[in-house]
């Protein structure tokens, strides 16, 4: 087991960032390159059980929502499917990866801004270790840096 994990500061308040990514479904609201989502069984996006399936860069990924916290704004969720490592530089392909992440918010008080820390637990075989937690490692600045920029964008008044 193995883990990948990145924080950052947010220049929105923490409800503001909670009230986003609450939603188990909503993750094409604010992760680039996820383009479609959906809660399968008619389940709400913050009932712990329910499943997501969205297409990120061209594939379905499947991932169930194992915690949900609106008190500690956190949720928990896991892939359902084994992770298979994405082509690369032509050496050996680790095995696939069992994974679970968890996004974690907590107030900053000075400025009203949020801390956010995402990491992701990985079952890996012990020789591919390295190669996924860098993996995730350079993902998840990524996907956080795609929700600082969906929170800089003007939002219409309602």
């Amino acid at each position: 087991m193995t883990q990948a994990y990145y924080s950052a500061v947010l220049d929105r308040p923490l409800d503001e960032v909670w009230s986003l990514i609450r939603d188990f479904n909503n993750y094409p609201a604010y992760i680039d390159g996820v383009s479609e989502s959906v809660i399968e069984d008619d389940k709400r996006g913050d009932e712990v059980g329910a499943i997501r399936r969205f297409c990120y860069l061209g594939n379905w990924i499947r991932q169930s929502l194992v915690d949900h916290s609106d008190q500690q704004h956190s949720l928990t969720y896991a892939g359902l499917e084994a992770l298979q490592y994405p082509q690369d530089d032509g050496c050996r392909t680790p095995a696939p990866t069992r994974y679970q992440g968890t996004m974690h918010l907590r107030p900053i008080v000075e400025g009203d801004r949020t801390l956010i820390e995402w990491s992701v637990a990985l079952e890996t075989e012990p020789t591919d270790a390295d190669r996924w937690q860098a993996l995730f490692a350079s993902w998840i600045p990524d996907w956080t840096d795609s929700l600082a920029r969906t929170l800089a964008r003007p939002h219409p008044r309602s």
